[in-house]
């Protein structure tokens, strides 16, 4: 085994490297891109100089490493920034804004409302009778937040 490992030279690192970037064309949704990325560093670095194999794998580890986390963190950014724009499947988003007739009476404090299917809670400033006018101004946590409109 000792002998394979020392007997590989630019031209394996470059082979692997295509090979591990053909395998994520299969769909492993990036967990070989950057694998295949790696490799063919370390075989650009030893078609430049020469170093023993230990150093060759110990490099394409330490290249794996650092590829894969500086993408994690790039892709948590990204999909933080998605989360917080995206209304899809947050109900409580779409509901601000939202004009409602209201079927109970509202006290000032806190209130049960039913939209659609559901209920929730929710908290007002004034007293609202029932068949008036309300508008969703925000959300506190999971509590809506509603003023009168007319």
């Amino acid at each position: 085994m000792v002998e394979l490992l020392e007997g590989m030279n630019h031209w394996h690192w470059l082979a692997l490297g295509l090979a591990l970037l053909a395998v994520e064309l299969l769909g492993t949704a990036g967990y070989f891109l950057w694998f295949g990325i790696s490799a063919l560093a370390v075989g650009l670095l030893l078609s430049l100089m020469s170093f023993a194999w230990p150093v060759q794998w110990s490099a394409f580890a330490a290249f794996s490493l650092v590829t894969t986390w500086i993408w994690w963190r790039r892709q948590l950014k990204h999909d933080k920034q998605s989360d917080a724009s995206r209304d899809l499947n947050q109900k409580q988003k779409q509901l601000v804004g939202q004009e409602l007739i209201l079927e109970e009476d509202i006290q000032v404090g806190m209130n049960r409302i039913r939209i659609a299917d559901t209920t929730w809670s929710a908290k007002s400033t004034t007293n609202m009778p029932s068949g008036s006018k309300a508008k969703i101004v925000a959300m506190e946590g999971i509590i809506l937040v509603l003023e009168k409109t007319e």
